[in-house]
Parts: structure tokens; C-alpha cells; sequence
């Protein structure tokens, strides 16, 4: 005979919820054991964006095999990461904490030494793009600002040197005849666009992924890209990202990085990385 008692759907579910529960609670205090009395003095230190000294979540395993990998860059624009382009006043400083600019330029030389596939994913604004009827608060701002501003899909006028532009120590990389560079993506991430296409018909399915914005568009194709099934490491110290009274957008993505990525590395261990592979 059956316990009708064990039987009874409300009471297994609450069961079932309640243990379940349980074990959230049990793990989130195994991880805070791992890195201390409590997580929040696990995040103390005088670095924001130093590693844990002591990390909870899995170290990673990622090994680059340079036959399908590819080195990808969001945004490599003026506006992004020159003194003179319409961001700077709020993402500079970060930049030159990180030496974003540099590194990224190391990142294109190691690649192209590499002879892998490099691709890079602009973000361009035409005037219908102006005609939006609802935004986003960055939206709303990029658009006010005349950030990544064409005149069009097909019109090049007045784009050499404008905020658009790659930047002018990236071209040589960028303009080689082997690059891809992708259509433009629209918002932050790389699902308005054919990156993911271009790379899995390149045979690529392992990315190292750099470029701007930290906590947009890097993080967005970041995102994106592990949704279509790539491994991805990210260089932490080739992006940057806007600081304002909201927060700083470079810790909110580098937290991001951490805990997504399959990999989240410095752009001398990309560097190794890449070399070691060859």
C-alpha cells in the first residue's frame, strides 16, 4: 500500500523546493568558506580589480588551438579610445590605467604574427538609426553625442579621421586584405550582426576577445558568443570602460569576465599563449 501522505503533490514540491534551498544555502556557504569568514571580506582589497587571492569559482582549463582560433576586437574606434574622440572625458582615465590602447595594438602584431583570423565588430550609426522610437540610456546618449555617426551604409564621406574611424595605429592591422570586419552591430551585442557567420566559416570556434566597452560591447559579445557555442577568453587589460556616478563599468564587466568566460587573461598571457601554441 501506498503512503498517501508521500503521495501528495504540494507537499513533495514544497519538499523539493525547501532541499533545494538547502543546498543553495549549503554551497554559498562552502564558496564563502573557500575565500573566508564571509564573501564580503573576500572582496576587500586595495585593488579593485586585483584577482581574489583565494578564488572560489574553477580555474581555467583553456588551451588555444591556433587552427581554429581567432583574435576578436569590439569597437577599435576613435571615439572609444582617442583623446578626441566624444566618450573620452568618461573612459580615458580608464584607458590609460589600463593601457587599453597599446595593448590592443599587441594583441593585432601577435595575432597577424600568428597568421590566425582576426575580426574585428564595428558600431556605426546611419541617420535612420536617428529615427529610433525608443532607447536605452547609453543609447540615448550615444545618439545625442553623434557617437560612431555615418552618413551611411554606402557613404564613406567624411569618415576618414571622424570619430567612426579605427584608430589611426590600427589600420595597418585592420586594412590588410584579411581581416573581417564585420556589419556593424547596433546596440552592444554581436546578435544584430554576422560575426558568429564569419567566424564558423573561417572554422573558428575559439575566441580571444579584447576591444571596447568593457561592461558593453565586449561584454555583450562575450555573452553572445559563448550562447553560439564558442570558448572564450577575454583579455581583461585590452578594454576599458566608462566610470560615472552609476558605477564603474569596468569592475561591473571585469566581475562579469570572471564569472562567464572561459577564460580571463592579461594581454602578456595572451601574448604567451598565442606563442605557445605555435
Amino acid at each position: 500500500m501506498c503512503d498517501c501522505h508521500d503521495q501528495d503533490p504540494k507537499k513533495n514540491g514544497l519538499s523539493r523546493r525547501a532541499a533545494l534551498r538547502g543546498g543553495l544555502l549549503a554551497s554559498a556557504a562552502g564558496a564563502a568558506a573557500v575565500v573566508g569568514a564571509a564573501p564580503a571580506e573576500a572582496m576587500k582589497s586595495d585593488n579593485p580589480y586585483a584577482d581574489p587571492a583565494e578564488p572560489a569559482l574553477p580555474p581555467s582549463d583553456m588551451k588555444l588551438d591556433l587552427s581554429r582560433a581567432a583574435l576578436v576586437v569590439t569597437d577599435p574606434q576613435v571615439d572609444f579610445l582617442h583623446p578626441e574622440g566624444v566618450t573620452w572625458g568618461v573612459i580615458g582615465a580608464s584607458v590609460q590605467e589600463h593601457n587599453t590602447v597599446e595593448n590592443i595594438e599587441t594583441l593585432f602584431k601577435t595575432a597577424k604574427g600568428a597568421d590566425i583570423t582576426v575580426a574585428v565588430s564595428p558600431h556605426y550609426y546611419y541617420p535612420t538609426d536617428h529615427g529610433w522610437k525608443f532607447e536605452g540610456a547609453l543609447e540615448k546618449l550615444m545618439h545625442k553625442i553623434g557617437m560612431f555617426d555615418r552618413k551611411g551604409p554606402l557613404n564613406l564621406d567624411g569618415f576618414e579621421g571622424s570619430g567612426a574611424d579605427w584608430m589611426p595605429q590600427y589600420k595597418k592591422y585592420i586594412e590588410d586584405g584579411k581581416t573581417i570586419v564585420t556589419s556593424p552591430h547596433k546596440v552592444y551585442g554581436n546578435d544584430t550582426n554576422d560575426l558568429s557567420l564569419q567566424l564558423r566559416k573561417a572554422g573558428v570556434d575559439q575566441v580571444i576577445l579584447a576591444g571596447m566597452s568593457a561592461n558593453l560591447c565586449t561584454e555583450s559579445h562575450l555573452r553572445e558568443l559563448l550562447e553560439d557555442g564558442f570558448e572564450v577568453a577575454v583579455v581583461k587589460d585590452a578594454t576599458a570602460a566608462a566610470q560615472l556616478p552609476e558605477g564603474d563599468g569596468y569592475l561591473a564587466a571585469l566581475i562579469n569576465f570572471r564569472y562567464m568566460a572561459n577564460a580571463v587573461w592579461s594581454t602578456e598571457e595572451a601574448v604567451k599563449q598565442i606563442k605557445a601554441a605555435m
